[in-house]
């Protein structure tokens, strides 16, 4: 045997065992000296009987066994280790070239190397440290899979968890965007409920205003939907109409009633200031910022004479150009513009008349038409909000024919022209009873209700 040529340190942290089977002592002496001087704890079977005994109790890494040994040979040893620990690397130590005897001990032993007798210290080291860090990677090896394993199986899990999550969280999510929507359109609906009962506040003031707001609102969406507006145009327009007398809240009661061309400079003066005030209230809310100009614009004519800014034609917004005109027909009718109360047909004639001066000529014919019943096809409902035909069925009730469920098709109007329900609302047993009570202490008159049956919707 050679003498050992110093290597690297490769002893693990925690040293490998050896077990060096041999049936001479001195081989076995020889073997232990040249590995624990390197940190290998070193293990000393004279039979492979002693050896599988060592094995039942000791933790063994790697196993040196010679070849020729009496009763058990190395081959049938290392099966046995093979059978039993087969995570325990084999090693064949042999002194002769007997190759079937090598051969038995690769397929029964499934040994990792052979090594032949005399052996070089530096040859036999290197195999033994090659041996052992392929254990080493094997076990790494392993450790990962089953790691790799059981992580998979997490992640299955969290997966099927994260699904399921996801899934709950999806369905709250609707639920919780489906009860914004509810409560938007709530909102949106108090909204202009709040916008008619203010409206109605207002007009509370001039007896012969009563309503007059309310009609003005109805004809002027009226118009704008057989111009083809729609939307949130249409609607902008209605609540201009609602709101456009707003800047008069500060006129007396006396100016509040005078007709226009009875005014003085003085009044003349503080009327054609209601237009902007009337704006400047608006404009603090950004939902009737656009309801906001149609109103500071209602009293622009379309050649450019009106005020408060001398716009003309199309520089007057739309909006304006037709709340112009849907409030001077009323107007000739209540006497606030000239003295005397126009029959809806004179008024109509002096709107036509004025048809390019006061008033936008498209504007005109549309309300000409909506007046005289040309190509009107089905009456756009102010209130509705919906085409004819996804709503459900109008139809006019008295107060003993309502039901639960019932849905008001068109604001409930007293006689004297103000808001008693808001069109849109669900009727329920409590709400049916007040109407009737109500009837009932109106001196005998009998109220009229526009419904729309969502039971009977197809």
């Amino acid at each position: 045997m050679n003498d050992v040529t110093a290597l690297p340190d490769t002893a693990p942290v925690e040293p490998a065992r050896i077990l060096c089977v041999d049936d001479e002592p001195n081989i076995l002496a020889s073997l232990r000296r040249l590995f624990r001087v390197h940190g290998y704890q070193v293990l000393l079977a004279e039979s492979g009987a002693a050896g599988l005994k060592i094995l039942e109790t000791e933790a063994v890494d790697l196993v040196i066994s010679d070849m020729r040994m009496p009763e058990m040979d190395g081959a049938r040893f290392l099966e046995h280790v093979r059978g039993r620990w087969p995570d325990t690397v084999r090693l064949l130590l042999t002194g002769y070239a007997d190759i079937q005897s090598i051969l038995d001990a690769i397929n029964r032993g499934e040994i990792y190397r052979y090594i032949t007798k005399p052996w070089d210290d530096n040859d036999i080291l290197l195999v033994v440290r090659h041996a052992l860090e392929r254990k080493a990677l094997e076990r790494e090896k392993q450790r990962l899979e089953v790691l790799t394993r059981s992580q998979n199986e997490e992640l299955k899990t969290l997966n099927a968890s994260l699904e399921l999550k996801v899934q709950e969280r999806t369905v709250e999510l609707k639920k919780a965007l489906d009860s914004l929507v509810t409560t938007n359109e709530k909102l949106k609906t108090s909204f202009l409920t709040s916008i008619k009962v203010f409206s109605s506040v207002i007009e509370m003031r001039g007896g012969n205003l009563a309503g007059h707001s309310r009609r003005v609102a109805d004809l002027a969406r009226r118009i704008a939907a057989k111009m083809g507006l729609e939307g949130r145009d249409l609607q902008q327009i209605f609540v201009a109409g609602l709101l456009h007398n707003i800047g008069k809240v500060a006129f007396s009661d006396d100016l509040l009633v005078m007709p226009v061309n009875t005014m003085n400079a003085e009044n003349l003066g503080l009327y054609r200031k209601y237009p902007v005030r009337g704006e400047q209230l608006l404009m603090p809310l950004e939902d009737l910022r656009e309801a906001s100009k149609i109103v500071r614009s209602q009293q622009e004519r379309f050649d450019g004479e009106g005020f408060p800014d001398r716009l003309s034609g199309f520089n007057i917004p739309l909006g304006a150009r037709i709340l112009a005109l849907a409030s001077d027909y009323f107007n000739l009718q209540i006497g606030t513009l000239v003295q005397r109360n126009l029959r809806p047909e004179e008024a109509q004639a002096v709107i036509m008349q004025n048809s390019g001066k006061r008033y936008d000529p498209l504007v005109a014919n549309a309300f000409n038409e909506l007046m005289s019943g040309v190509g009107t096809g089905t009456a756009v409902d102010a209130d509705a909000g919906k085409k004819g035909s996804e709503a459900a069925p109008e139809l006019i009730v008295g107060t003993t024919d309502l039901r639960p469920g019932m849905v008001v098709a068109r604001d409930m109007i007293t006689r004297d022209g103000f808001l008693l329900l808001s069109a849109e609302h669900t009727l329920d047993e409590k709400m049916i009873r007040q109407i009737r009570d109500f009837e009932s202490s109106s001196a005998g008159s009998r109220l009229s209700i526009c419904i729309r049956d969502e039971r009977r919707t197809p």
